[in-house]
This record gives C-alpha cells, structure tokens and sequence, in this order.
C-alpha cells in the first residue's frame, strides 16, 4: 500500500533523457579534475615532505623522478587538473552570483574554461622551462 503513491511520480531526467552540451562536460571535468588533483597532487605533495624530512639521499631520489619523463607528464598532468579546475570554479563563481545564466553566455563560458585550462597550463610551463 505504502507504494501505491509512488507509481504516478515523474521520473527525473537523466544523462540520456537531456542533449548533452558544453556545460554537461564542463560539470563532469570539474568533477574529474578535482578528484585528481586531489589524489594525485597529495601523492606528490606527501613524497616532496617526506623526501625532505628524510634527508638529501631521499630529496635526490624525488628530484630524481620528477624529472623524468613521466614524471614531467605526472607534474603537467597536475598542474593541468589544477588550472582547469580552477577555470571551473571561476565559472561556477559567476553562475552561483546569477549571472552568465543566459544560454548563450553558459555555452561560451562552458568551452572556454578547458580551452583556457590548456592555455594556462601551457603558459605556466612555458614561464618555468623558459626562464
């Protein structure tokens, strides 16, 4: 009896009731992007204080890793999550004050924050490798 009220309910719209657009990947990479920040940057940043407190032989070995090749894409890679993460956020900021609600405002706003994750992020490594 207690499901007899349930029945009539609408269902709620889901990934492949909705027309995906910008802003549905936008929403997904913010998520994405945070998580691995997140896990990844720890991960970094827990081996660079701990090869410091561990002494020279130990900062060496890290020096020595984040400087490979990998470890040059891991160190992009996360770079690159945080930048467009941040993109993300900013956006969220103007939608979460009310403006840029405007259809085509969100969908210039929703391509533009990863463009300008891989832009910064180029720009940010250009600036370190460069100097």
């Amino acid at each position: 009896m207690a499901n007899a009220g349930t029945r009539n309910r609408p269902l709620s719209p889901h990934l492949q009731i909705w027309r995906w657009g910008p802003h549905m990947f936008v929403s997904i990479m913010h998520r994405v992007t945070g998580n691995g920040a997140a896990v990844a940057g720890l991960g970094m940043l827990l081996w660079f204080l701990g090869a410091l407190a561990s002494g020279p032989k130990a900062y060496e070995t890290f020096s020595w890793a984040m400087t490979t090749p990998i470890g040059y894409i891991v160190m992009v890679g996360v770079s690159w999550s945080v930048i467009t993460h941040m993109m993300s956020g900013i956006r969220h900021f103007f939608l979460d004050v009310g403006a840029g609600f405007e259809l085509k405002t969100n969908r210039t706003w929703s391509i533009l924050s990863p463009v300008l994750g891989v832009v910064f992020t180029a720009a940010f490594w250009a600036l370190l490798l460069l100097r």
